[in-house]
C-alpha cells in the first residue's frame, strides 16, 4: 500500500480513495475494521479502487457485507464517484447490490457511479430513501430487477439510462412498473435521465400514475425534442410539480416558451438547449 492512499474516518464519514494503481483498498479496509472505530460511521464512500475499469466492486462489497456488524449505524453508501481522469464513467465495473441491501437493512441512501456488472435480485428494503445510479449506459436487466423491488420508503430515484453503445438498452416497457409506482408509495422525486430515447420516456411519463404524487420530475440530460415536450403538455397535468427539470434538451424556442407558459407555478429548468450535431442528437453523459 502506498503512502498516497487516502483513507479517512472523521465526523461519521469514512472515505476511501486509491491514488495509485498498487494501493490495496481491501487491506486498508481490514486495517480500519481492526482498529475498531467504525461503530459511529454513518456513511461510507469508496470513491476509487485500483484498476476499477477491469476489477469490479465485488470484493469491496464482500468486505463491507462481512463486516456489517462493525457498521451498525451505516445509513449512506457511495461507490465509484471518481474523477474521469482516473476512470471514465462507462468503464467503472460494479457488481451485485443484493448482498449490500440485505446486510444493511438500515441503509437509507445508495449512490452509484458506473453501470457495467451492476446487478440486483428483486427484494424488499424497508429503509432505503434515496437511490442514484449515474452511468453512461444502464442495462435493462438491472432496471427490470429494480422495478420488481418493494421499496416502501424510497423518496428519490434517479437513473441515468445512457446509450446503447455503453450498455444502455433499457426500454419504456422495462420502466413500466416504476411508472406505475405500486411498489414505490413514498416516491417524490423521479429522474429518468441521460437517455437517447428521452422522447419515448416523456410520452410514457405523460400518462404514468406515479407522476400525480411527485414533487420533482427530472427528464434532463437526454435527447428530448419538441415531440417529447408536446407529449408532456398533452398528457396529465403537471402543475402540481415543484420542479420539472428538462435541461440539456433539443427544444425549439417556440416549444421552450410553450412549456414555460403552460406551467407558470413550476420551476421549469430548460437551460443548456442544444442543436443536433450532423443531424444527431446526443446525451449529456455517455463515455
Amino acid at each position: 500500500m502506498t503512502h498516497e492512499f487516502f483513507s479517512d474516518v472523521s465526523d461519521g464519514v469514512w472515505t476511501l480513495q486509491a491514488m495509485e494503481e498498487d494501493d490495496d483498498v481491501l487491506a486498508e479496509m481490514d486495517a480500519v475494521f481492526e482498529r475498531g472505530d467504525t461503530d459511529k460511521v454513518v456513511a461510507v464512500h469508496v470513491d476509487s479502487w485500483p484498476e476499477m475499469y477491469e476489477e469490479s466492486s465485488a470484493a469491496i462489497v464482500e468486505k463491507l457485507v462481512a463486516n456489517a456488524h462493525l457498521l451498525p449505524g451505516l445509513r449512506g453508501l457511495s461507490l465509484g464517484h471518481v474523477d474521469p481522469e482516473w476512470c471514465e464513467i462507462s468503464w467503472i465495473q460494479l457488481s451485485d447490490l443484493t448482498p449490500l441491501l440485505t446486510a444493511f437493512p438500515g441503509l437509507e441512501r445508495l449512490d452509484l457511479r458506473g453501470g457495467d456488472g451492476l446487478a440486483l435480485t428483486p427484494l424488499r428494503h424497508e429503509s432505503l430513501r434515496v437511490l442514484r445510479v449515474e452511468c453512461g449506459g444502464l442495462h435493462s436487466s438491472f432496471v427490470r430487477s429494480l422495478a420488481a423491488c418493494d421499496l416502501p420508503a424510497l423518496e428519490h430515484l434517479e437513473l441515468w439510462l445512457g446509450v446503447e453503445r455503453y450498455g444502455g438498452n433499457t426500454s419504456v416497457a422495462d420502466l413500466a412498473p416504476i411508472l406505475a409506482g405500486d411498489r414505490l408509495p413514498a416516491l417524490r422525486h423521479l429522474g429518468l435521465q441521460d437517455s437517447e430515447i428521452q422522447d419515448e420516456i416523456a410520452a410514457a411519463v405523460a400518462s404514468a400514475p406515479v407522476v400525480a404524487r411527485l414533487d420533482e420530475l427530472d427528464l434532463s440530460m437526454g435527447t428530448l425534442t419538441d415531440a417529447g415536450a408536446e407529449a408532456l403538455l398533452d398528457g396529465q397535468p403537471l402543475s402540481h410539480l415543484m420542479v420539472l427539470d428538462l435541461h440539456h434538451n433539443f427544444l425549439s424556442d417556440a416549444m421552450a416558451e410553450r412549456v414555460e407558459k403552460a406551467l407558470p407555478g413550476v420551476d421549469v429548468k430548460l437551460h443548456n438547449r442544444l442543436a443536433p450535431r450532423d443531424d444527431r442528437f446526443y446525451v449529456a453523459v455517455s463515455e
